[in-house]
């Protein structure tokens, strides 16, 4: 049996061939070989848009990925545990099998789009540059694969990793075997020090918006070493000297010094998902671009989270259920926020009757009838890295200044502050942290943007989070049973296809 893990690795050298055979088959005439099709910038442009395109993929990291993040969560989820939808709805009911066809496919792509940055970082050098492109490429193109390896050892734990492309029998079977994840998260630093340390420009123009930054680096840079801190330190309390804390206060401070606004309240909530602020607005700083009315590049989310009889999202009619919100994140909003009411609504129609996302909307004349939405989904911006430096600051003790941070955010909601919502016995009672309060805002923030599950992840270990969610009113979940979470849930397991290959250095985790 071939191995599928590597097999997408190898068959990663296929993007830039124009034959109809497979590039498995030594003899097809019509084959590009790698060393041919890498001789001007051009080619080296083309094959980074491919590493772009590849990640946008709905099973990689595109707009509608939520299925390996936010339905993960207490968020949303596939309140249908039927027909189809009975393999998506082992994410959020927590009885994900090794065999589920849509983490194998996830797995299958997240690879593929790794694959072909590794290609163009093995091929860049045999082309000659005549400007300074050359360091902006490789920059982004290592950003991008530190982009979907931080993703990956979340989500797995260990993993495989090569930073090289694998054209041989030999060399796939030498690689085939699971790294441990502090060795990932090396990697994952060391490519994006790198990148900080290249040309690319501080904030991307819009005409070339959804390209890597420097403040997109910075950011996920200082995600990873706070992700660090937490999950492999064990949260440290920055006590070591030079510990990864510093490192995250360091570098999210860098991507808020970047900034190219005074402060969040000068930027309205919305316009971070106006489809005609979306080249504009200045707290975005990494977004993937969907291009409005495209019948192959558009954004699909406005028109497929919406509900049926529904018009607010898209001029598209719907039949289904849209977006599906749990009543655990409904009964999270605090009752005056605006949030609330912009990213999600109740939809009265007989065959709903139930909440649906509206954060994401495009009822443009371009998009039309068959909703050819012009969103683009953002994957970084602003009010993220404030909470991130309000997380860090209370992990320093720095009570006061982590306070500051969170204040930010609520007051551009136009919420109360802190000090003034802890005295609504209210919120007190919800949230009577300082953690649990910041993990309220990222939620209320940061809602269906992918981030729920990961912060979940950071901010408890194992057994904590095992106690929160069955903290939780069960029925809030719709049809997912939360008491099936368990210590094993911390990860994904590793997919069938690929343990079978090598039970030994291939290993399940545990539980599965």
């Amino acid at each position: 049996m071939k191995n599928k893990y590597f097999e997408i690795l190898f068959m990663g050298l296929v993007v830039f061939c124009s034959c109809k055979k497979s590039f498995l088959e030594q003899t097809n005439p019509n084959a590009v070989t790698i060393p041919a099709f890498f001789t001007s910038e051009t080619d080296v442009l083309l094959a980074l848009n491919g590493c772009y395109y590849e990640m946008k993929n709905n099973n990689a990291m595109g707009e509608e990925s939520d299925l390996f993040t936010d339905q993960r969560s207490d968020d949303t989820g596939t309140n249908d545990n039927q027909s189809n939808a009975g393999e998506p709805f082992q994410f959020n009911n927590f009885s994900l099998l090794p065999t589920n066809s849509y983490l194998y496919t996830h797995w299958k792509q997240m690879y593929l789009s790794i694959a072909q940055c590794n290609l163009l970082l093995a091929n860049i050098d045999k082309v000659k540059f005549t400007d300074s492109l050359k360091p902006t490429y490789a920059a982004e193109a290592k950003f991008l694969r530190a982009l979907q390896l931080f993703d990956l050892v979340r989500e797995f734990g260990d993993i495989p990793m090569t930073t090289v492309p694998l054209t041989t029998t030999a060399q796939i079977t030498a690689a085939t075997f699971r790294v441990p994840a502090a060795q990932v998260y090396n990697q994952i630093v060391g490519d994006l020090v790198d990148a900080t340390k290249s040309n690319l420009p501080i904030r991307q123009p819009a005409g070339n918006r959804g390209h890597a930054s420097m403040q997109a680096v910075n950011c996920l840079l200082g995600t990873v070493y706070l992700t660090k801190f937490a999950m492999l330190d064990g949260g440290n309390n920055g006590a070591a000297p030079n510990s990864d804390l510093d490192s995250a206060e360091y570098y999210l401070s860098a991507c808020w010094n970047e900034r190219t606004f005074t402060d969040l309240t000068t930027i309205p909530y919305t316009d971070n998902f106006d489809v005609n602020k979306k080249a504009s607005c200045p707290e975005l700083i990494f977004q993937l671009v969907y291009l409005q009315g495209d019948v192959t590049y558009y954004s699909h989310l406005a028109a497929d989270a919406q509900a049926a009889n529904e018009k607010i999202n898209t001029k598209k009619v719907q039949s289904g259920v849209g977006y599906n919100v749990t009543h655990d994140l409904v009964k999270e909003y605090e009752p005056t926020d605006l949030r609330d009411s912009f990213s999600i609504r109740y939809d009265t129609f007989k065959t709903v009757k139930d909440w649906y996302v509206t954060k994401f909307r495009d009822t443009s004349a371009a998009a039309g009838p068959n909703g050819y939405g012009g969103n683009d989904f953002p994957v970084m911006r602003y009010a993220d890295v404030v909470l991130k430096l309000a997380e860090v600051n209370l992990y320093r003790g720095n009570t006061a200044q982590a306070i500051q941070y969170l204040n930010m955010v609520r007051m551009r909601a136009k919420m109360p502050d802190y000090a003034t919502s802890m005295a609504d016995p209210s919120y007190s009672a919800k949230f009577p942290t300082l953690k649990l309060a910041l993990l309220h805002e990222r939620r209320s923030e940061l809602a269906f943007e992918h981030y729920r599950w990961f912060d979940l992840l950071r901010f408890f270990n194992i057994n904590d989070l095992v106690t929160y969610i069955h903290s939780k009113n069960a029925a809030d979940w719709g049809l997912a049973n939360i008491a099936n979470f368990s210590t094993k849930d911390e990860f994904y397991p590793i997919p069938y296809n690929e343990t079978i290959l090598d039970p030994k250095r291939m290993y399940q985790n545990p539980g599965y």
